[in-house]
């Protein structure tokens, strides 16, 4: 793993992760496992929530957590071995938005803004996302968006949530 020469100090990065296939509560903890194993140190766990479909919604419920992990890994780096977990798990990509075993979603990496074709940091879609934000609030309600000077739990508190 790579370290950070600046600092010598692991980063901070919040995962989230959705499964609405298969056994999805055993797939959370596998997932949980191989992060743990190849990306960095999981050092809080939201509660695990069941969610209606988003984007594509006539498919079936998901179970969503989100992680706080702390990681010696690079951005490009966490990308790379997100997906390569998803893969191992039995993620296809057939649609867009569509049902899957493994999703992980980068939300944070620090306070930064950073943006690349494969990947954008934050999220774009976290404040769009009740699924996320609501987990979100459980382990890090005052972490600040980076680009939006907002908190996670303003940002929850501003969405329309289902009943």
């Amino acid at each position: 793993m790579q370290q950070n020469p600046l600092t010598n100090k692991k980063h901070r990065a919040f995962l989230a992760l959705g499964s609405n296939l298969g056994d999805r509560q055993k797939t959370l903890l596998q997932t949980v496992g191989l992060i743990e194993r190849r990306i960095g140190q999981v050092s809080q766990k939201s509660s695990v929530i069941e969610t209606p479909a988003w984007g594509v919604t006539d498919l079936p419920d998901y179970l969503n957590q989100v992680l706080e992990v702390y990681t010696e890994l690079w951005p490009l780096d966490l990308i790379k071995t997100t997906l390569e977990i998803e893969n191992e798990l039995g993620r296809e990509r057939k649609q867009k938005w569509g049902s899957r075993s493994i999703d992980i979603d980068i939300l944070y990496f620090n306070d930064w803004h950073f943006s690349t074709p494969g990947l954008i940091i934050p999220h774009p879609f976290i404040a769009q996302r009740d699924f996320v934000l609501r987990p979100l609030c459980e382990i890090a309600s005052d972490f600040e968006h980076p680009v939006l000077k907002q908190n996670n739990f303003s940002l929850f508190s501003g969405l329309k949530h289902e009943q």
